[in-house]
């Protein structure tokens, strides 16, 4: 998802923060992390709730609607997403239930 990774670059220059310290903060390489932001790898549910912690935005901010997926995809995945959280215990902002 191209998309995503430009969308996590862009959140996390407005931020000034460092790929070194993202990586810092997810436990990984900063070449590991580079990979995320050059689309090299495929991004995870734990890699995309990391980032959008450490970023405090919303999964949904990071990877919207590409022209990979319609909206029907995006709202499933997205359902999906709501489901693991509550499943697993990890508190749901309610803007995230909007």
């Amino acid at each position: 998802m191209k998309i995503c990774s430009q969308n996590i670059r862009k959140v996390r220059r407005s931020k000034d923060f460092t790929q070194e310290y993202m990586a810092f903060e997810m436990g990984i390489s900063q070449k590991a992390y580079s990979d995320i932001e050059n689309g090299k790898v495929k991004i995870n549910l734990d890699t995309l709730t990391k980032i959008s912690e450490i970023l405090e935005i919303k999964p949904s901010d990071i990877c919207s609607i590409s022209d990979k997926c319609g909206m029907n995809d995006y709202q499933d995945k997205y359902q999906d997403l709501i489901k693991y959280m509550k499943q697993n215990n990890i508190p749901v902002p309610k803007e995230y239930l909007e």
